[in-house]
């Protein structure tokens, strides 16, 4: 499965739109926010210039998009004046799948650039630049030497494919009725996972190396976990339960068995120590922090009282409704893509059900990955 064919977060504005279900990456995201602003710190103190070059990747569309750029610019900006620098031009690249919707990020440029120069003055227009690259982050994206500040979040567990081990006949499937590491598969599908997620991550580094400035930062957040096994609930139970909506909907006839045999998620949640071995043994960055922190998987829902309000107008009544929407949004295209469009909507009725029976037993977290590290010398 080439997850750059398949594999792109829902655009527009409706109710199953990436831009109204992304307040769990946005509670992720405001973890971020010291890693960020220790990172654009070292930065100016080590390699101040005239222009800045910042890369987003993965950012995907919606207002999560803006808000970083904002947020980042505002740090910039601040440490500045404190050093008695002048400000620096930030070039900002905003990078996702050749399928995301720029256009929204295009649209609300405007109104973006309005409200800051509001905010911060009519200079802003003319000391940040935003661009949007359309590529997979797994090679080349940017001129050598062009970047001094990497972010990405949400983004690192989505491989470049489907681990093509797993991709055997059909009549022997390795991971019979899953469509992700379960405490059922063999250990040979856990291995390829973990296989494919160390080539890619490999060839991310070695990328961003070439891409950075010696010195320069990147900020990394994603999906993870902290036990060593593989099939850990907090490593991926959401996948566990799509393959239960989706194997309940073989009886009716209207999902063929083999479909599910043969789709493999472009997921791998890593290990704290995955990540710290592959970082090290590629050798171009040093690691400067990489923790773990946990998210409810209706974080924000619970604390974001517009989206509490919104969401109540929408009569959407349970924590699993929330959850499947916040998940519909990110995995939709990848199941029409195999599954087709028809069973959609009563797929996620299903998934609904089966998560709020799930917080009924449980309090389900996801565990996120926050990884700081600097581009070593030249």
């Amino acid at each position: 499965m080439d997850t750059l064919q398949i594999l792109r977060m829902n655009g527009g504005e409706g109710e199953t739109s990436y831009a109204k279900n992304s307040v769990v990456q946005r509670k992720i995201m405001s973890y971020e926010s010291p890693s960020i602003e220790e990172a654009v710190t070292d930065i100016l103190c080590k390699n101040f210039s005239e222009t800045m070059g910042m890369a987003d990747l993965g950012c995907s569309s919606g207002p999560n998009t803006l808000t970083l750029v904002s947020e980042v610019i505002d740090m910039v900006n601040s440490k500045s004046q404190k050093m008695g620098f002048s400000l620096p031009e930030v070039r900002v690249s905003l990078n996702d799948l050749p399928g995301n919707d720029f256009n929204d990020i295009f649209v609300s440029l405007p109104t973006f650039y309005q409200k800051q120069e509001e905010e911060k003055g009519k200079g802003f227009r003319n000391n940040c630049f935003i661009s949007c690259v359309g590529g997979s982050f797994y090679g080349r994206l940017f001129p050598k030497k062009s970047l001094h500040l990497v972010h990405s979040s949400s983004s690192l567990h989505w491989l470049s494919r489907a681990p093509p081990r797993l991709a055997v006949d059909a009549a022997v499937p390795l991971n019979k009725g899953k469509i992700y590491i379960s405490k059922t598969s063999p250990s040979s599908v856990s291995k390829a996972y973990l296989s494919q997620f160390r080539e890619d991550l490999s060839l991310f580094l070695k990328s961003r190396s070439e891409e950075m400035v010696p010195g320069g930062r990147m900020v990394l957040s994603f999906l993870g976990r902290t036990s060593a096994d593989p099939a850990t609930e907090h490593g991926g139970h959401q996948w566990e339960l799509l393959a239960k909506a989706l194997t309940s909907m073989v009886s009716e006839g209207r999902v063929l068995e083999e479909k599910i045999d043969s789709f493999n998620a472009p997921y791998y949640a890593p290990s704290l120590e995955e990540v710290r071995n592959e970082v090290e043994e590629e050798g171009s960055f040093v690691i400067k922090s990489l923790k773990a922190l946990e998210v409810e998987w209706d974080a924000g829902f619970q604390t974001d009282s517009a989206c509490e309000i919104q969401e109540n107008k929408r009569k959407i009544s349970s924590r699993g409704g929330r959850v499947a929407k916040t998940i519909r949004a990110v995995v939709e295209s990848m199941l029409e893509s195999q599954f087709g469009r028809d069973i959609i909507d009563d797929l996620f009725v299903k998934y609904a059900e089966l998560v709020d029976d799930y917080f009924s037993r449980t309090t389900p977290i996801y565990i996120n990955l926050v990884l700081s590290v600097t581009r070593k010398g030249p």
